[in-house]
């Protein structure tokens, strides 16, 4: 979950761990056991790493460590989805995988239909039986939370891998925009209510001179590829522009009462696509939007010479600019609430759960020591305690009990924890233990009421959504990550998938560079989407949705 930290491409950080001396216990059922000299079960554990990160000296490892007698031997891969998916798929298709899967949502999450696979290959080891013997809080956040259990249990009744739980309420709503509010006082703008007011700001900021430099070097609008909500911004003006059950992959799904339909080739799609052509052929989305990755949008934001950006639609602003810079520019820019388009439609991207993708797995390579061992650490994340120590590090390094006049996030909330600000590096798990975040945890951090402070950032974020809430069509929206495909069409509907994400996603971006021409190539592009299966991808949704609705699998 992308909640308040970057999708920023890193390197991974070394850190094999080289065990001292080490030896194993054969037994005649399953894998071996293998011990280090101090009698700790070793798991293998295949996991994302930052630069910021060396898992092997973590304040957490050793929390871990000591507490449930565990000696990691890591396998890290990088935060950069594409390399870290290829590293665990090279794995897994050479047989040399690990114990443990421990992945991160946003990163490397496994899929239903992988999950399903590795499964029915038996690659994955069942959890039901673990966890109702070792683990009584993940027992009770199944039995508790429905959607929860409709998430992790397979069809068949067996739980492959679990999923994390993070109820993010700023990423419920993921298609922000934000603006430079300094900017828009110093033209005697208002902030734009309709994607005419919208134009309207955009090319004042092109061409007045908003920064004050004396050049021609602002930015109207721009984003990177990696955190992007620009295409979705600007066309829930027009049509309900629904969000994926795979982090940071848009759905091509909706509903019409009961029917699973698609928005793609809808007239008012057509019309949100000729808007956004119309706004990057007048240059007022750079051209450099479509194609730079999140360190290239950084540097814009953080241009030493001038401010140069005017508004960026993506989920939180440290994604563009440094929070608490040396001269405030990060305290310029607040969000626009949802446009309202020609048609007066005005809606919101619906996230739910925030959290997508399985990323607790234990495969046969496992002892049962191992596995007993595994998931009794990750029943203790599931408390509050855990929660606390593994995102944040350990009481008093990464944070604190509340103080007297500290308030909630919700204030009617009791404080439970206090963030410390600018902790340490490497001593906490961060993303890789968002396990049980319900919301009753998150509303308890202790926030200042300055949102514009880097303490007060969750309370920013909390003001912003507010704009937010109410745009959101329900009815519309598709419950993807609730509903397992059918065993036998996992591997088709996974290709459909790809296949019109890919060729969806190619043709909004013709459309809107100008590389095809959208009133004389629409009909080819829906044809096009005949043939590239979506007939059958909406046949296959549609089943798995009725099954849904009646309650079986």
């Amino acid at each position: 979950m992308r909640s308040s930290v970057s999708k920023v491409v890193a390197l991974a950080a070394a850190g094999a761990l080289v065990l001292a001396a080490c030896s194993s216990d054969k037994t005649s059922k399953g894998a071996a056991n293998e011990t280090s000299s101090d009698g700790k079960t070793v798991i293998d554990t295949f996991t994302p790493s930052d630069s910021s990160t060396n898992l092997t000296t973590n304040a957490v490892t050793k929390i871990m460590s000591d507490k449930f007698k565990i000696q990691f031997r890591w396998q890290t891969t990088t935060y950069d989805a594409g390399p870290a998916k290829e590293k665990r798929q090279i794995a897994l298709a050479s047989g040399d995988y690990p114990d443990l899967f421990f992945l991160i949502p946003w990163v490397d999450a496994f899929t239903q239909a992988e999950v399903l696979k590795l499964g029915q290959q038996g690659v994955a080891v069942p959890l039901e039986d673990l966890i109702k013997e070792n683990a009584p809080n993940i027992q009770k956040v199944l039995d508790s939370n429905k959607e929860y259990k409709e998430m992790a249990t397979a069809p068949d009744g067996h739980i492959y891998a679990l999923p994390q739980w993070a109820d993010c309420f700023h990423c419920t709503y993921p298609d922000k925009l934000w603006i430079n509010s300094a900017w828009l006082k110093k033209l005697g703008l208002a902030v734009p209510k309709t994607t005419d007011d919208l134009r309207n700001v955009l090319e004042a900021f092109k061409t007045k001179d908003p920064n004050g430099n004396g050049k021609a070097d602002e930015i109207p609008m721009t984003t990177d590829v990696q955190d992007s909500s620009l295409i979705a911004y600007l066309m829930n003006a027009f049509a309900y522009d629904p969000v994926g059950a795979n982090n940071g992959v848009r759905s091509l799904l909706t509903l019409q009462g009961d029917k699973v339909v698609t928005p793609v080739t809808s007239d008012q799609w057509k019309e949100g696509l000729k808007y956004i052509h119309g706004l990057y052929k007048d240059g007022l989305i750079d051209q450099a939007a479509f194609t730079q990755n999140a360190q290239a949008l950084q540097a814009q934001g953080n241009d030493p010479k001038a401010v140069k950006l005017g508004s960026v639609p993506v989920l939180w602003p440290g994604i563009f600019v440094q929070l608490d810079s040396k001269d405030g520019r990060d305290k310029q820019y607040d969000s626009v609430p949802p446009l309202t388009g020609p048609e007066g439609k005005s809606y919101t991207g619906y996230n739910h759960p925030t959290s997508t993708g399985y990323t607790f797995m234990l495969t046969n390579k496992a002892s049962k020591e191992a596995q007993v061992a595994a998931i009794k650490m990750l029943d203790w994340i599931y408390s509050d305690e855990g929660q606390m120590i593994t995102n944040m590090g350990p009481e008093g390094v990464g944070w604190t009990k509340p103080a007297a006049g500290d308030i909630a996030l919700d204030a009617s909330t009791k404080p439970l924890y206090k963030p410390v600000q600018n902790a340490p590096k490497n001593i906490s798990w961060g993303a890789l233990g968002q396990y049980n975040n319900t919301l009753a945890f998150r509303n308890a951090q202790v926030t200042p009421k300055d949102i514009y402070s880097g303490a007060g950032l969750e309370r920013r974020l909390w003001d912003a959504t507010k704009q937010y809430e109410g745009h959101v069509d329900k009815s519309q929206w598709f419950p993807q990550a609730f509903m397992w495909p059918d065993p036998s069409l996992s591997g088709e509907i996974a290709t459909l998938q790809t296949n019109l994400d890919t060729y969806v996603n190619q043709n909004q971006l013709a459309f809107i560079t100008g590389s095809k021409n959208i009133d004389t190539d629409w009909d080819a592009y829906v044809k096009g989407l005949e043939s590239t299966g979506m007939p059958r991808y909406l046949e296959i949704n549609q089943q798995a949705y009725d099954k849904y609705k009646s309650g079986s699998k």
